[in-house]
């Protein structure tokens, strides 16, 4: 479909500053697999949101400019998803940039990776250089890439997929909440354990304040990011640990 340029800053005044402020849901579908993606802020004013959304994932795609390198905000999202364990896959950007430096950076990421005692598997990260421009990736700084097929088969190859028990007791976490005119309060999480049903009467608690007794509500619909396959027909909701979104009244 035809889009605009930076489609996922929708917000008006991501737009006019031309930088990411939220952060926000998508997904796409490669072989058969749904892939949930989350795009974060870059720049360090907004890093709760990074960190807040740090929690939903399963590994991070750190994303570094061929011609800056790592920023100081780089080093502090990277030491989060370390400290969490999360595997790594560092994707050097805009390696068309006359003034990239791609040996250069691929040698400052590795420096970084070591000052925040990165484990030997962490060490062992895989590095995609890419040009979101032309949208092509490659393994390979010396080999101009043709298409995304080599970032796609290393997120597979290299990320684990999402664990849990869909037969248990519902335990959704909301990582965000947004609100829409037509349907009210959004919450957007991930479903850490069970299976979740429109009309299932849900209780919300506040990990900030456990002493507070639960907020009883119902569940009114359910959304997901990218909910149609490759063969545009709809993906079941109650697939196993879907991202979705919880309406409540």
């Amino acid at each position: 479909q035809v889009v605009t340029v930076r489609v996922m800053d929708s917000n008006a005044l991501e737009r006019e500053r031309g930088i990411t402020i939220l952060a926000k849901n998508t997904a796409v579908h490669y072989k058969g697999k749904k892939i949930n993606i989350i795009d974060t802020p870059g720049h360090a004013d907004f890093s709760g949101e990074v960190e807040r959304i740090l929690k939903m994932v399963n590994g991070v795609l750190l994303l570094v400019d061929a011609a800056e390198g790592p920023m100081p905000q780089t080093r502090f999202v990277l030491q989060r998803a370390l400290e969490l364990n999360h595997r790594v896959i560092v994707v050097i950007n805009k390696i068309d940039r006359p003034d990239a430096r791609l040996e250069e950076v691929e040698e400052e990421v590795l420096e970084l990776l070591l000052e925040l005692d990165a484990t030997d598997e962490q060490l062992d990260s895989p590095m995609i250089f890419c040009s979101g421009k032309a949208g092509t990736a490659s393994l390979s700084p010396f080999e101009p890439g043709t298409d995304l097929v080599p970032l796609f088969e290393t997120i597979l190859e290299y990320i684990p997929a999402p664990e849990g028990d869909e037969n248990g007791e519902l335990q959704l976490l909301v990582s965000s909440v947004d609100y829409n005119d037509y349907v009210g309060r959004m919450g957007i999480g991930r479903i850490e354990r069970g299976k979740i049903r429109v009309n299932q009467d849900v209780l919300i608690t506040n990990y900030h304040a456990p002493d507070q007794p639960p907020h009883k509500t119902r569940v009114v619909s359910l959304q997901q990011f990218g909910a149609k396959g490759e063969d545009g027909r709809p993906v079941p909701v109650l697939a196993p640990r879907p991202l979705v979104i919880v309406v409540t009244p």
